[in-house]
């Protein structure tokens, strides 16, 4: 008896078979690390809930920055922790602050070798934790965010950034950035604009590694988007494209692979997944329980986020899956 689905299995047969006829290829080339720079300490400081991950120095972070270049990790994200807060985040565009400093670091350290990003929001800055500025209600201030947007973009490109990377929701927070970096003299910096960013349960750990809680228990539902919406998505996404954004990005990824699916349908311009804290922390957990093997986990997670899509992958799990690659 002859059974056509027969060839399918013939083509599973060995590794070297499996790999010959792989639809989708993960590669080092895929992959862009999140990292931490805290001011104020002399040593990296591990983050409980994230293993493996930690708030750097800006010296450990240059010697963090010139491994993974090493390992041919084309690009890294820089999240700030300030030794001080205040209520309209002004660390976020000092020139001496935190991330500025760390840009300059690494663009002395790297040249041109490796895409510097930072990311461009309040949040990790501001006392009360909300992505902008905040009436005297307690709301925040769109327009008056965008604002500072403008300004945080511009250190970020004074300092060395290749790309800044807006990721507060805030609405025309691409139109706003992007006039503000080329009436800067920045033109050639590029936006990768967190375009489909859910209100997910999934960021906790990384509130942990920047220091971060939301004022009187509340939360971003009011400009992040619902996690019950697909179709909305597109819509925020056409809108940052059209006001100028160079990438767009879906965040969290594996709870979202039909919208990284459908944003890949509906638009030519390269896309990016965040492989968020949650999603990490779940893997390490389970792993050091023996319940899982956590690097085989891993990788079948990031082969499914580019298979649904996505062309670059932030991720936590950058120069462990280097590793394995190189």
């Amino acid at each position: 008896m002859t059974f056509p689905a027969r060839r399918l299995r013939r083509l599973r047969r060995t590794p070297a078979l499996r790999r010959l006829v792989s639809e989708t290829q993960l590669s080092v080339n895929d992959l862009v690390a999140p990292l931490f720079v805290r001011e104020g300490v002399d040593e990296p400081q591990p983050i409980r809930s994230l293993p493996g991950v930690m708030q750097h120095t800006r010296e450990s972070l240059v010697k963090e920055v010139r491994e993974l270049a090493g390992l041919g990790v084309p690009g890294v994200i820089l999240f700030g922790v300030p030794e001080h807060k205040d209520a309209t985040g002004s660390g976020a565009w000092d020139p001496d602050g935190i991330v500025q400093l760390a840009l300059r670091d690494l663009r002395d350290e790297v040249g041109s070798g490796l895409v510097l990003m930072g990311d461009l929001c309040l949040d990790e800055y501001t006392d009360h934790g909300h992505c902008g500025v905040l009436t005297a209600s307690g709301e925040v201030d769109n327009d008056a965010t965008l604002e500072l947007y403008g300004q945080v973009a511009q250190a970020q490109a004074a300092a060395g950034a290749d790309l800044v990377a807006p990721s507060g929701m805030m609405d025309g927070q691409v139109a706003a950035i992007r006039a503000a970096l080329d009436d800067g003299g920045h033109e050639s910096v590029a936006v990768l604009a967190y375009a489909a960013k859910y209100a997910s349960a999934l960021y906790g750990p990384f509130r942990d590694a920047v220091q971060v809680q939301i004022a009187g228990g509340g939360d971003r539902r009011g400009y992040q988007q619902d996690p019950a919406n697909a179709r909305e998505a597109l819509a925020e996404v056409q809108a940052d494209i059209e006001e100028g954004a160079d990438l767009v990005m879906v965040k969290p990824a594996l709870a979202y692979l039909d919208v990284i699916a459908d944003v890949r349908a509906a638009v030519d311009v390269p896309l990016a997944a965040y492989h968020v804290s949650g999603e990490y922390a779940m893997i390490k957990a389970a792993a050091e329980r023996g319940w899982i093997d956590g690097a085989a986990v891993g990788l079948e997670h990031l082969t499914s986020i580019k298979r649904a899509g996505a062309d670059i992958i932030l991720t936590y799990l950058a120069r462990e899956v280097a590793e394995t690659l190189s």
